[in-house]
């Protein structure tokens, strides 16, 4: 299976739904919850850019090496967020999870537990994946603190990797799963969304 082939996404919690331009409106929205933009340490569309944001991941779809995707939180039915596989080696093959985020609301809940075994699932389980990556800001301490909850071993620092929003330069941590690693990653996260998981979180 090409791993940049559009494919829905689900459980009880969480639809991870293809990316397209329907969703514009709503992740419009979702951003606002917060004013997500003004987080330099994260990728989330400024406001009025959401269309563009979603061009751009398209396009990446269509070039083979990004697979982006819709959050819809299943027990209200709202799109809380985007996230997304990128970096698509398919000879390896080996992908990174990244450029998500969600409404303030939902941030902290049991969601991005949800989202990341979804994606991790199929990544391992479905596309055959030797491993998986994870990158974020050296400034972003609690997306740091997340990966690291998943289960993901910490590889080392990228310096001056790349370039924030505001243009300042950006230490990338990087982070991984490998397919060995896979079973004890699932169990722990099974077993913490059971805790973390009730009808209200995010309500």
């Amino acid at each position: 299976m090409n791993p940049a082939t559009p494919i829905r996404l689900h459980d009880d919690h969480v639809a991870l739904e293809p990316l397209s331009l329907k969703h514009v409106p709503a992740l419009e929205a979702a951003a606002a919850d917060g004013e997500l933009w003004n987080l330099v340490v994260t990728s989330v569309p400024s406001q009025g850019q959401a269309r563009s944001y979603v061009e751009k991941a398209l396009q990446g779809q269509a070039e083979g090496h990004m697979l982006p995707f819709a959050i819809r939180e299943q027990h209200s039915g709202e799109i809380v967020g985007s996230t997304r596989y990128y970096e698509i080696d398919a000879a390896v093959p080996r992908l990174a999870i990244g450029y998500t985020w969600y409404a303030k609301r939902w941030q902290k809940t049991h969601l991005n537990t949800a989202c990341k075994r979804l994606l991790l699932e199929h990544a391992f389980e479905t596309l055959g994946c030797v491993a998986v990556a994870f990158h974020t800001d050296v400034l972003n301490e609690d997306s740091q603190r997340a990966i690291e909850r998943l289960g993901a071993q910490r590889e080392g620092v990228l310096r001056a990797h790349r370039r924030r929003t505001d243009g300042s330069l950006r230490d990338t941590v990087c982070f991984s799963i490998l397919a060995e690693e896979w079973p004890n990653v699932a169990n722990w996260l099974d077993m913490r969304l059971s805790r973390l998981a009730t009808p209200t979180a995010g309500g």
